[in-house]
């Protein structure tokens, strides 16, 4: 798998480095400023670093409501925040809710290696009817010349019900063989919840040779089990200060969560 060349190691951590909302959007401060909303973001980036996950994910959670299509200065206001904070010690990725051609953008500008985004599916959401696109984002990623950033594909999007009838096993055979996704992930219904693990058995039992990775709630307590089954993780509310998707990360917290999970990449070493 591709994992490891990118990320240095099997099962990896990547945690969320959520910025605050964003010019234009109805929580963006003009008094804080941008300059703020830097120095926020880089904190967060430097505990997490210090505490030893395996790669970041920089995303504008606090864009509530979320859009379907970002607008100029959300695009500009997050490249300017990631290229000014990015990690130079390990692989970063992008996120936007729920732009995939504006994650493919700001990827490619600021050297990130991946992106995570709903890029397939009809769904009931809470920004309205939601059909995304893959073949145009894909298509978009070649003709930038960023064929280099993979791309996660979540196929259990939050705040969102899908319209169709297939289970989630079906929905990523369909995926794995028609979009071409260099991953898979499962989430729960909102950030910070965690999904049923048996729906990675039964991803696991249809699809093959493609990475499956737990996209929400993942915590100290679960991640063991969780890891059995998936092959990384992305986590972000259980690493900040009382648990909460808003505040800002907590060294305390980063540190157990990576303990369990070295305990973990450990004891695979053992039985292999």
């Amino acid at each position: 798998m591709w994992l490891k060349d990118v990320f240095g190691t099997h099962k990896p951590v990547i945690a969320m480095a959520h910025l605050p909302a964003l010019p234009g959007t109805p929580r963006y401060s003009r008094e804080r400023g941008m300059d703020f909303m830097v120095d926020h973001v880089a904190a967060d980036v430097e505990k997490l670093v210090a505490g030893g996950v395996d790669a970041l994910m920089f995303c504008n959670e606090d864009d509530r409501p979320y859009v379907l299509k970002a607008g100029l200065e959300q695009i500009t206001a997050m490249t300017r925040v990631v290229t000014e904070v990015a990690p130079q010690s390990i692989p970063f990725g992008v996120d936007f809710l729920w732009d995939p051609m504006a994650a493919i953008a700001i990827a490619h500008a600021t050297g990130a290696v991946f992106i995570r985004e709903v890029f397939t599916g009809l769904y009931e959401s809470d920004m309205g009817i939601w059909s995304p696109n893959a073949g145009e984002v894909m298509r978009f990623r070649e003709r930038i010349g960023a064929e280099h950033v993979r791309v996660f594909y979540n196929i259990v999007p939050e705040f969102a019900v899908t319209l169709g009838t297939r289970d989630i096993a079906q929905r990523a055979r369909s995926v794995a063989v028609s979009c071409l996704p260099d991953g898979i992930l499962i989430s729960g219904l909102m950030a910070g919840e965690e999904p049923d693990i048996r729906f990675f058995q039964d991803v696991k039992a249809v699809v093959k040779g493609i990475p499956l990775l737990l996209n929400t709630g993942a915590t100290p307590e679960n991640i063991k089990a969780y890891l059995q089954v998936a092959d990384g993780v992305i986590v972000g509310s259980s690493l900040k200060v009382d648990g909460y998707t808003w505040n800002a990360v907590d060294p305390d917290r980063v540190k157990r969560f990576m303990d369990v999970v070295h305990r973990v990449r450990d004891s695979e070493k053992v039985q292999s």
